[in-house]
């Protein structure tokens, strides 16, 4: 009988391993990569992998990344999982199952979540996470351009991605229903894999990921120190080159936009939970999109 893989469980400090780490995540998620985000320098203390290693390689893996959850304006500490999976010529043994087992006996009884594609919804009950629906939200809006556009950032630069990094530490949650805190980390990962729309500066507190797009400007996010619909709405026409008629937006914006209206079912999302009821969450949310790991 071969032997089981090793289980290792990885964190900031274990650069050595990063490299088989990235290796498996786009093998397994080929939309996914974290190799720019390590050369970045993102992998944070609170962001744990829990990776099953054979033959030098990770073939199973299941990572947890702690977090401060807003739920109906409590604060909660939680678990965010991510990456969890098996290389496709390792599956059947049982070790996707290993790798989450560890993961959730190191969460303790903390609360859960995560996002499932389509191929996995019926894996994750097995551990007692539950599904929670999400809304996605639009509002009508009318604008014209501003006549200058705000300053685009590059988080490519050492130095913006720290100063960007500083806001999202102290930066409000966007809602009181369902949302967190402190997920700049998360949000750089996206960067690093051009999957967020550009980000403006619009003042020293208050950065915006937006992205334009016929007569529609989604608003992906706001990082700000203190939020607000007047300071949002002065902003928005900084955040176009042509004029718009609708707002869309990549969380549940009715703190800052109480106009805003959920449009249908949030159909790509695929959240679980655990431990944590989804009544809490109301009939309508949606987790930021880019704190999702």
């Amino acid at each position: 009988m071969s032997p089981q893989p090793t289980l290792r469980i990885l964190d900031h400090t274990d650069t050595a391993l990063h490299p088989a780490y990235c290796d498996y995540v786009s093998r397994v998620f080929t939309q996914a990569d974290f190799r720019r985000w390590c050369e970045w320098e993102q992998w944070a203390p609170g962001y744990l992998a829990y990776s099953l290693f054979e033959d030098g390689r990770v073939v199973a893996n299941a990572s947890a990344m702690r977090q401060r959850l807003i739920v109906d304006g409590e604060e909660i500490v939680a678990f965010q999982f991510g990456a969890v999976g098996c290389l496709p010529e390792s599956r059947g043994r049982g070790l996707a199952r290993r790798a989450m087992e560890a993961a959730l006996a190191a969460c303790g009884d903390a609360p859960a979540l995560l996002f499932a594609n389509d191929s996995v919804l019926e894996f994750y009950p097995r551990f007692g996470f539950v599904p929670a629906p999400q809304s996605e939200f639009e509002a009508d809006y009318i604008a014209e351009p501003a006549p200058r556009r705000a300053p685009r950032l590059d988080l490519a630069d050492p130095a913006t991605r720290d100063a960007f990094l500083a806001l999202a530490a102290r930066a409000a949650p966007t809602s009181e229903g369902f949302a967190t805190r402190d997920y700049g980390r998360t949000a750089t990962w996206y960067a690093a894999n051009g999957y967020s729309a550009p980000l403006f500066r619009i003042d020293a507190d208050t950065v915006v990921f937006a992205q334009e797009d016929d007569g529609v400007l989604t608003v992906e996010d706001v990082f700000a120190a203190a939020p607000s619909h007047a300071a949002l709405a002065a902003a928005l026409p900084r955040l176009i080159e042509r004029p718009i008629r609708a707002l869309r937006f990549g969380f549940d914006p009715r703190t800052l936009w109480p106009q805003a209206r959920p449009s249908g079912p949030d159909r790509d999302a695929g959240l679980f939970l655990r431990g944590l009821d989804p009544s809490r969450l109301g009939p309508h949310s949606r987790f930021p999109l880019l704190a999702r790991t």
